[in-house]
C-alpha cells in the first residue's frame, strides 16, 4: 500500500478509534469528490511522462486492455500458453485505477469448488512461481487467515468450508475460543462461538505483483504500453454476417487485432460499448482505514469477523480495518482522468465498522488512525478481483487459444446474462447493491435475492401468485418454487438505506429467512405433500421461464448434428430426446417439428429440418449465445429463433389422474390405444387446433401416468 500511506502522509495523525464522532470526521465535500495521491503525481512530473511509453505495433493476435490485477494476470498466462505478439494498453500507468489501493487479502477457502482452484492458482503464482521465474519478490506475506463464529450457524458455514477446503490439500482448523486467544492474544473471545484458522492465508502487495507479472510477460515477448487511452474498437461484419473484432483505436494509432480482452475495472463498461458489449458493472466507494502501531500486533492473522461486516488485515505493526456496509455511495459519473486517485472518506458511512473492530479488538480504542484510503471498487454480476486474478487470468488466456477454459466457469461468463438485464440499469443496481451489502453473509443452500424481483412473469405468473406461489429468481424470472399464502415478492428497498423506506411486514422475507439453514428448510414438508399429490392425484408443471428456440433452415439437420450428442432425427412425432451439446455444455430436450406451413402464429415453417429446443432458463442465455457461435463458425445455413418471451410452457401433466385431466379439456382419444407411449400428437382444445408435444410414460414402468 505504498501510494496510499505515502500519498496519506502528509495528513496529521487522527484521534483514537473510541473518540471518532460523526460529526468531527464528515467531509465537507461531496461523496465524489476525488483527491490524487501527491507522491504519484510527483512521480509523473520528475518523469515527464507524455505519450505511449513504446511504439504501437500494427497488428496484435490479442490486445488486453486495462494494467491491474486481472489484465497483468492474463497477459502473462498468455505468455506462459506461448503467445508472444500480444499487447497490453494501459491508459495511465499500471495498478492506476482500483488495484494500487486494494487491500491485498487472499483467503484460500471458498463455499465454491471452482473458486477454491482459482484462488490455489493465484496463491502459487504470487507466492512462489513468480519469484522463481523472474527473481523479483511480489511481496507475498504468509501470516494465515482468521474467520470469526459469533454464532452456531456461522461456525457450521465454516465446517462446511474445512471439509470443501480439505478435499483439495487446504489446511484448516477449527479453534475454540481459548485457542483462537492463545493463537492471538489481542482478540476478544468472550462472544465468540469458535474461529476457522487458516495458516497458509496471507496478503500480496498489488502493485508488487502487477510489476513482476508485467516484467515476466515482456521477458516472453509481451509489449506493455502505457500511457495509452483506448479510444473505440472497430468491428466488422465477416460474409457469414458475423461481428468481429477488426482493430483497437488510440489516440496515438491502431493496433489491428482479431481478439480484445476487456480488463479495464471500472471502465470496462464504457469499452464494451465500444464494442457493442453491455458489461452489467457498478462502481461504489471502498474504504478502509489504516491505524497507528499497535504493541503486541506484529506476526498476527488477518481477520474476518463476518457477522460485524468487519475485516482485520495486519500491515507490518499496524492494521487496515474495512467492511461492507448497507449503504455504500456509487460512483455513478466515472471520470476518465481518475489515476491514482482517492475519494474523501464519508464518516457517516464508514463510522458502523468501528463498534465491531473496536469489540474484536479493543486494543483499537484508543489507537490513533494514521491513514484513510477510499477508493472506487468494482461491484458487478460478475467481478475479477485481485484475489481470483491469477486463477482467472490463466482461464481467460486458455479460453482464447482453446477456444474453452479448463474449468467451469460458468459463474464468471458474461454470456449467462439475458440481453434485457445486462443495460437494464435497475436490475444491475439493484443485484450489485445486494451482492455487495451480502458480501459476508453465510451463503445458505436455499438463498434466494430480494433485488430485481418482479421483471420477468410468464403468461401464469398472476393465476399461481392468487394460489399462494412462493416464487424464485432466476436471471430475472419469477419462477414456481412451492406455495405459501404470503409468498408475495414486493420490489427491492436496499434494507432501508439512501431514504427508501424499508419494507414492513415483509412476508416474504420473513418465509426465506426461516429458510436459511444447512438442515432441511420448513418448506421441506411443503413440498413432500406436493410430491404426494403428484403421485396419486395431478399435478401441473409450469417451466415457463425456460428457454424456447426453434432451429430452421436448410442446414438445421446437419447444425443438430454437430451439436447433439443424442439421435434428434426421430421421425416428427417420436418422443423428444433429452441431448447435451457436446463438451458436457449442456442438458436440453430438442423435438423435430412435423413438415408443415406455419399454422401457428409463433412455429416456423418446416420442411422436416426444423426442431424445437426447450432448455433450462438458468442457462438459456448461454445455451444460445453457444449455439449461435458453432452456427456462425462452421457456416451452417440456419436460424435461431428466441421465443422464450413470447411463450408459456407447461412441461408436463403427471400423476394418476393425468389423463383424466386431461381427456376434460382435450376433443382428442388419449386412451394407451390411442396414445401410447413415447410419442406425440396433435390435439383439438375447445374447437382449436393445438400443437402439443405429449409423451406419456408406459404403465408397466411408472407407479403414475404422466403427459
Amino acid at each position: 500500500q505504498v501510494f496510499a500511506l505515502r500519498g496519506m502522509a502528509c495528513r496529521k495523525p487522527l484521534s483514537p478509534l473510541c473518540h471518532a464522532t460523526t460529526r468531527c470526521y464528515s467531509s465537507q465535500s461531496t461523496h465524489t469528490t476525488e483527491k490524487s495521491v501527491p507522491y504519484e503525481k510527483t512521480l509523473k512530473q520528475e518523469d515527464g511522462i507524455s505519450g505511449p511509453t513504446k511504439p504501437l505495433p500494427k497488428f496484435a493476435d490479442v490486445v488486453v486492455i486495462g494494467g491491474g490485477s486481472l489484465g497483468c494476470q492474463t497477459l502473462y498466462h498468455l505468455c506462459k500458453l506461448g503467445m508472444t505478439n500480444v499487447v497490453l494498453l494501459e491508459r495511465d500507468r499500471l495498478t492506476t485505477g482500483t488495484t494500487w489501493h486494494t487491500a491485498g487479502l487472499l483467503w484460500q477457502l471458498r463455499p465454491s469448488d471452482t473458486e477454491l482452484e482459482l484462488l490455489a492458482h493465484t496463491r502459487n503464482v504470487i507466492s512462489s512461481e513468480l519469484e522463481e521465474e523472474t527473481g523479483l519478490e511480489t511481496g507475498w506475506i504468509q501470516n494465515g487467515g482468521l474467520f470469526i463464529a459469533s454464532n452456531k450457524q456461522r461456525l457450521d458455514e465454516y465446517k462446511r468450508l474445512m471439509s470443501l477446503g480439505k478435499a483439495y490439500g487446504i489446511e484448516s482448523y477449527v479453534l475454540s475460543p481459548a485457542e483462537t486467544k492463545d493463537l492471538y492474544p489481542l482478540m476478544n473471545v468472550k462472544d465468540l462461538y469458535g474461529t476457522l484458522y487458516v495458516p497458509k492465508d496471507g496478503t500480496m502487495d498489488p502493485a508488487g505483483t502487477c510489476t513482476t507479472l508485467s516484467r515476466a510477460a515482456t521477458a516472453r515477448g509481451a509489449t506493455v504500453i502505457e500511457n495509452c487511452p483506448v479510444t473505440g474498437i472497430q468491428v466488422k461484419v465477416d460474409d457469414l454476417g458475423v461481428k468481429r473484432v477488426k482493430e483497437v483505436e488510440t489516440a496515438y494509432g491502431t493496433i489491428q487485432t482479431p481478439c480484445v480482452v476487456n480488463c479495464a475495472g471500472v471502465w470496462a463498461t464504457k469499452l464494451g460499448k465500444m464494442a457493442g458489449v453491455n458489461v452489467p458493472l457498478i462502481t461504489m466507494h471502498h474504504a478502509y482505514i489504516v491505524t497507528e502501531r499497535i504493541e503486541g500486533i506484529q506476526n498476527m492473522p488477518n481477520v474476518r469477523d463476518h457477522d460485524a461486516s468487519v475485516y482485520l488485515r495486519l500491515q507490518g505493526d499496524a492494521l487496515s480495518v474495512g467492511g461492507y456496509e448497507h449503504n455504500p455511495i456509487f460512483w455513478d459519473d466515472v471520470s476518465d482522468k481518475f489515476a491514482f486517485s482517492l475519494f474523501d472518506l464519508d464518516w457517516d458511512v464508514f463510522m458502523q465498522h468501528i463498534d465491531g473492530a473496536v469489540n474484536r479488538v479493543p486494543a483499537l480504542e484508543q489507537t490513533g488512525i494514521k491513514s484513510t484510503v477510499c477508493g472506487p471498487e468494482i461491484q458487478s454480476t460478475f467481478t475479477g478481483c485481485m484475489m481470483l486474478g491469477g486463477g482467472c487470468g490463466k482461464e481467460l488466456a486458455h479460453w482464447f487459444i482453446h477456444v474453452r477454459p479448463e474449468k467451469n466457469m460458468y459463474g464468471y461468463d458474461i454470456r449467462r446474462f439475458h440481453h434485457s438485464l445486462t443495460n437494464n440499469n435497475r436490475w444491475i443496481r439493484e443485484r450489485s447493491h445486494e451482492s455487495y451489502t451480502k458480501n459476508y453473509s453465510v451463503v445458505f443452500p436455499f438463498d434466494e435475492h430480494l433485488a430485481s424481483r418482479n421483471m420477468r412473469k410468464d403468461p401464469f405468473h398472476q393465476v399461481l401468485q392468487e394460489q399462494g406461489c412462493v416464487f424464485q429468481e432466476r436471471h430475472g424470472w419469477e419462477r414456481p418454487g412451492w406455495f405459501n399464502r404470503d409468498g408475495h415478492v414486493l420490489d427491492y428497498d436496499y434494507y432501508g438505506a439512501y431514504d427508501v423506506p424499508k419494507n414492513t411486514d415483509y412476508k416474504y422475507r420473513e418465509i426465506l429467512g426461516k429458510e436459511y439453514t444447512f438442515d432441511f428448510p420448513p418448506h421441506h414438508d411443503v413440498i413432500c405433500d406436493e410430491c404426494l399429490t403428484c403421485r396419486n392425484a395431478v399435478a401441473v408443471f409450469d417451466m415457463s421461464y425456460f428457454g424456447k428456440f426453434y432451429l430452421t433452415g436448410p442446414d438445421a439437420k446437419k447444425a443438430a448434428d454437430w451439436l447433439f450428442t443424442a439421435d434428434v432425427n426421430k421421425a416428427p412425432g417420436e418422443d423428444p430426446c433429452d441431448v447435451c451439446l457436446g463438451g458436457v455444455e449442456s442438458d436440453l430436450t430438442v423435438s423435430r417439428l412435423e413438415p408443415s406451413p406455419a399454422h401457428l402464429p409463433l412455429t416456423p415453417e418446416s420442411n422436416g429440418e426444423a426442431y424445437y429446443l426447450a432448455i433450462g432458463g438458468g442457462v438459456a442465455q448461454h445455451n444460445w449465445s453457444h449455439i449461435q457461435a458453432v452456427l456462425q463458425d462452421q457456416g451452417f445455413r440456419c436460424t435461431l429463433i428466441d421465443h422464450t418471451e413470447d411463450m408459456g410452457m407447461i412441461s408436463s401433466i403427471q400423476g394418476h389422474k393425468s389423463r383424466e385431466l386431461l381427456q376434460e379439456v382435450l376433443d382428442s382419444d388419449l386412451s394407451n390405444d390411442a396414445f401410447p407411449f413415447s410419442t406425440h400428437k396433435i390435439v383439438y382444445a375447445a374447437g382449436h387446433k393445438v400443437t402439443l408435444s405429449l409423451s406419456p410414460c408406459p404403465p408397466s414402468s411408472c407407479s403414475s401416468s404422466s403427459v
